[in-house]
């Protein structure tokens, strides 16, 4: 799991469905409860370029979760993070009911609207109206600090592979190297065989 390891028995992953996401993490977090592990890291995700999250969020895989404050802004250092689609509602599995919500971005390097796209996916989860309302009352003795933690929402974040993980011989450059590359002025580039 990276540098953030955490003291789960051999065998256990961190391998959350989106409504566990949502329903567990986030809403405990929102609320001011325990989370137990409590394995997921706050982070301000808009200095960080994707690739530089390895070693601050919590890692599992090819993937990075995180903690982080609702922004409109999703500039970071090399790029941002642009909207794709609409917002998919999370429901819950016993009763039904939307828990939260979804929003699916992708990274695109360079300045906004001249920017070239990624595979650099970030899946953000919030709490739907009805859930940080509820939670904001039972906490509102504690949410007199200047953090106003209905405003969390939990990030996972993952470069979605170029090709099929069948034919990966290890050959292939990622999109992130394919990016650099055309950035270069080089007439020819050879790729190895």
């Amino acid at each position: 799991m990276g540098d953030n390891n955490v003291n789960l028995p051999p065998g256990f992953r961190f391998y959350p469905t989106d409504e566990e996401l949502v329903a567990h993490f986030l809403h405990r977090k929102v609320s001011l409860l325990p989370c137990h592990p409590d394995v997921i890291p706050d982070l301000d995700l808009y200095p960080y370029d994707p690739w530089d999250l390895d070693g601050k969020a919590m890692a599992e895989g090819n993937k990075w979760y995180f903690y982080s404050r609702r922004t409109q802004s999703r500039i970071t250092g090399n790029g941002y993070w642009k909207a794709l689609g609409v917002d998919e509602p999370i429901l819950s599995s016993t009763s039904g009911q939307k828990v939260g919500m979804k929003k699916c971005y992708v990274f695109y390097f360079g300045e906004p609207s001249e920017g070239a796209k990624t595979n650099w996916i970030m899946q953000e989860y919030r709490l739907s109206d009805n859930g940080s309302s509820s939670s904001t009352t039972r906490s509102s003795k504690k949410r007199q600090s200047k953090i106003d933690y209905s405003k969390w929402v939990v990030c996972r974040v993952y470069e979605r592979n170029c090709d099929n993980d069948d034919d990966d011989d290890g050959t292939e450059l990622s999109c992130l190297d394919e990016v650099f590359l055309s950035l270069d002025d080089l007439d020819e580039i050879s790729l190895p065989k």
